[in-house]
């Protein structure tokens, strides 16, 4: 299916509003970043990571969902074919760029999963967004979905061991770890909130950068 799907040139037009798509995510997210460091001497974003799932991974996706195999399930049911984490300094980071985004007229968040404020039962913690992203193309607009996950660096620290173990042990993890994990989550609220409170002692009160909503 996939070959066919190549050869017939149908994978490649999908594609490319996607690529357009994670340009102007992307873009947005520096210009946000860039504005803060530049007005008030701020900047909320550690770094910014993007990606699009390969055509191997949305039909293994599509598989494992019990859709069919076919481009339109894909653009109607995989609001992941694009991937965006953005990492923060700190929490209120987190929430305060949730807010510029949802002020946004070149975007829409139509889903909002907050994992931070209810975190996983393996404490993983996050905040996941589905957003809209209008891609003007010579043949109309087309709306794209994208992911958007927000963390901070010691969540993402977290997610990435999980990850690594999850895969390690075969998506068997065992108990011992299981608990493990759990309690370093915990204690990566624990450094957030201290790191958090350290930085407003020698300045950052409050993140300056919220007033570019």
């Amino acid at each position: 299916m996939i070959d066919k799907l190549k050869a017939a040139g149908e994978w490649k037009e999908m594609f490319l509003p996607y690529k357009f798509a994670m340009e102007q995510l992307s873009t947005t997210i520096r210009h946000i970043n860039e504005e803060a460091l530049h007005v008030y001497n701020y900047n909320p974003i550690e770094h910014i990571k993007t990606r699009i799932k390969s055509p191997e991974s949305i039909i293994n996706k599509l598989q494992r969902k019990g859709l069919p195999i076919s481009l339109v399930a894909a653009r109607d049911h995989l609001n992941d074919i694009i991937g965006v984490r953005i990492i923060c300094s700190f929490l209120s980071d987190i929430y305060d760029l949730y807010e510029i985004l949802n002020n946004r007229h070149d975007m829409k968040i139509i889903e909002c999963k907050d994992y931070i404020r209810n975190p996983k039962p393996n404490g993983y913690q996050s905040l996941h967004l589905i957003v809209e992203v209008p891609v003007l193309l010579s043949k109309g607009t087309q709306l794209v979905k994208a992911e958007i996950q927000l963390r901070t660096l010691g969540m993402d620290f977290w997610a990435s061991l999980e990850h690594k173990i999850f895969y390690k042990y075969n998506k068997d993890i065992p108990d011992r770890l299981k608990q493990e994990l759990l309690s370093a989550a915990h204690l990566t609220v624990e450094l957030d909130a201290k790191m958090k409170a350290i930085s407003d002692e020698i300045g950052h009160l409050d993140s300056p950068y919220a007033r570019i909503q």
